[in-house]
């Protein structure tokens, strides 16, 4: 499993959105990450119900949710300078 994709940025508790292509080819799109109360997570892609919930289109046990937790903090903290001198620089990079 690898970053595919990650725009780095402040959008207010958002603080990337990336991309995320598996072993099997498939790549998945829509993930963000989200400073919460007790640090980051992953936010798993949604979409927006007929009642104004949000509800998320793809679901992932603990454990592969903690792996892309992972990968997202480590490209994002790679390049963690480049967002403070351009806070919506585009990055195409695989981990």
């Amino acid at each position: 499993m690898t970053i595919s994709r990650m725009n780095k940025g402040i959008w207010g508790k958002v603080h990337a959105f990336f991309d995320v292509k598996t072993t099997e080819g498939f790549i998945i799109k829509g993930f963000r990450l989200v400073e919460g109360i007790n640090g980051k997570f992953v936010a798993m892609p949604s979409t927006k119900g007929q009642d104004g919930e949000f509800y998320d289109t793809v679901l992932a046990d603990k454990e592969i949710q903690e792996k892309i937790l992972g990968l997202a903090l480590s490209e994002y903290q790679q390049n963690s300078q480049e967002v403070d001198q351009e806070p919506c620089n585009s990055i195409d990079r695989v981990v």
